[in-house]
């Protein structure tokens, strides 16, 4: 269960259409200028159009339509991803932090955070982020079965290690995660997360694919656990919505 992100790192100076009439609408919030330069750039290139938000965001995202939003991690982000996510037109929007770490972005994981920009940004990096999560961001579902999100996972391996790793996507199959743990194709696991509107919930599985070099794995589901069944049903929900 290779990533987006994984396979958009070899593409990301291939051609990209220019001509696609605007069909999704980004706010970028409260970003300072040389970002917001770099990252209404590459929206652009994939017929998005960005728009800023400063003063009075939450008040927008509540009661306008958007597709997705760039929220500096910063303190106050929480009030602005809470608005977004109580908004009935925008309670699936795609939310890019920006800034920090991923383990700043894991502060804001209850907000359902689905990936995140590091600064300082470069116009490279931006534009593999793009195109790794446009289709989902252009809700074009019925190419894209995972949904990418950053949330802990909290993982115990067969061998009775005990450890924390962070989300990269998830489908009703399985999940990949970051960590620097090192664990082998076909070990049983069992792993626990919490997700937007999906209380805590542990689920078995397996090992189905590593790569050290990204300090990334896949992880399968127990076909035979029930308990996938509420996963499956959060990801049928988020892509109907």
């Amino acid at each position: 269960m290779a990533t987006v992100m994984d396979k958009a790192l070899g593409a990301v100076w291939a051609p990209v259409p220019t001509s696609r009439k605007n069909s999704a609408r980004v706010a970028l919030v409260d970003t300072k200028e040389s970002s917001r330069i770099i990252l209404s750039e590459c929206f652009r290139q994939f017929g998005m159009e960005p728009l800023v938000l400063r003063e009075g965001a939450a008040q927008r995202l509540q009661r306008e339509k958007f597709s997705a939003c760039v929220i500096p991690l910063v303190p106050g982000a929480e009030a602005i991803m809470e608005a977004a996510r109580l908004s009935a037109s925008n309670s699936r929007i795609v939310i890019y932090g920006l800034g920090g770490s991923t383990q700043d972005a894991m502060r804001f994981s209850k907000y359902g955070v689905n990936a995140a920009f590091h600064e300082p940004l470069d116009r490279s990096s931006a534009l593999k982020m793009v195109r790794a999560t446009q289709t989902l961001l252009l809700h074009e579902f019925r190419r894209y079965v995972r949904i990418p999100v950053i949330t802990e996972i909290s993982v115990e391996a067969s061998d009775g290690r005990r450890f924390s790793a962070t989300s990269l996507e998830i489908s009703s199959g399985g999940m990949s995660l970051r960590s620097g743990e090192e664990l082998d194709p076909g070990q049983p696991v069992e792993i626990s997360f919490a997700l937007l509107t999906l209380p805590r919930i542990w689920v078995r599985g397996t090992v189905s694919w590593r790569k050290p070099a990204m300090k990334s794995m896949g992880i399968r589901f127990d076909v035979h656990d029930e308990r996938r069944q509420r996963i499956k049903e959060w990801v049928d929900a988020y892509f109907e919505n």
